[in-house]
Order: structure tokens, then sequence, then C-alpha cells
């Protein structure tokens, strides 16, 4: 099961954050880039929870049946994946993974990942971090655009190959 840790503003852009989810060990972390509306919801939910109880998504979670939970499955163009089903497996649906975040802090419904993807996306949880690495694979073309752009102008060629070799994945007629 994953923990909400914090929200952070990405330093030098205005419009996006990222929210640092945790194994319940505080072991491994796991990045999720956030809009800037998502981030303002979650905040004043930290914030100031009080004045959110008669909010939608709080009176919407309160018609919602006890038994239910989130569960991160993948990963596709950017986003993760993420479905909430309940636990008899009659409903689902599927919801953006900032969504996922938004319930889990109003709701305490939990959210898991798949083990392999946790492994694979997750880096060594440090309490003490100055910042925190984004998987260039949860992020969307054009913040990867940007990205290159900048590992261009710093002369990191290493990062601008990958970050390319990502770019040209997501336009493959493969995908």
């Amino acid at each position: 099961m994953l923990k909400f840790e914090n929200i952070q503003q990405v330093v030098g852009s205005d419009d996006i954050a990222v929210i640092l989810l945790t194994d319940e060990h505080r072991q491994r972390a796991l990045s999720i880039v956030c809009d800037e509306t998502m981030t303002r919801q979650i905040l004043l939910r930290l914030q100031s929870p009080q004045n959110c109880k008669l909010m939608l998504p709080e009176a919407l979670v309160q018609m919602l049946p006890d038994e239910y939970e989130m569960t991160i499955y993948g990963i596709h163009d950017g986003q993760y994946q993420v479905v909430m089903v309940d636990k008899n497996f009659e409903r689902s649906v599927r919801m953006r993974m900032s969504d996922a975040v938004l319930l889990n802090i109003i709701s305490e419904c939990p959210l898991y990942i798949e083990e392999q993807l946790m492994r694979q996306q997750s880096v060594p949880f440090d309490e003490n971090a100055r910042g925190v690495a984004i998987p260039i694979n949860t992020m969307d073309v054009r913040r990867l655009n940007m990205a290159l752009q900048r590992a261009i102008d710093n002369e990191n060629y290493e990062l601008a190959s990958q970050l390319r070799d990502e770019i040209k994945r997501r336009k493959s007629p493969t995908e």
C-alpha cells in the first residue's frame, strides 16, 4: 500500500508539482507529476481539511461503499494507469493518478501498486532529500521536449539521448 508523503512545486515551473508517495515502510518512493489545479486541491485539503467537508469530492466519498480500493497497474503515454474497484470486483472505474491521490487523502481509500511496477518506477526514499527524481516515462511529451532542450543547453548529452529515445518511442506507430 502507498502512503502520501508530500507535494512540492517544481522549481522553475508554476504549473506543475510533484507528489511523493512511499511504501508502507518508507523504504521506496514514487514520484507523480501533478498539474496546477490538482496541486491546489490537494494543498487545500492538507492546509484546511475542515473547510472542505462540504465540497463535492468529500460529499461523493461519503456516498461510496466502504469496500473499495485503487491500484496502479501500468503506464501509458506518460501517465500512470489507475483503476478503482469495489472489493467484490463487481464494478471498476479508471481514473487519473492525481485524482487517486486526492481520493486517498480525502477517504483513506487504499492505494496499491503492482509490485513489479513499484520496483521499476520507485527510488530509495530519503526523508532529507532536497529534490526528487521524476521517471521520464511518466512525463508528457511537452515536458520531455522542454527537458531535452535543457539537457542540450547544459551539455548533458547522456540525458538528452535518453529523453530523445523516450520521445521517439512515444511517437512510434507500434505503441
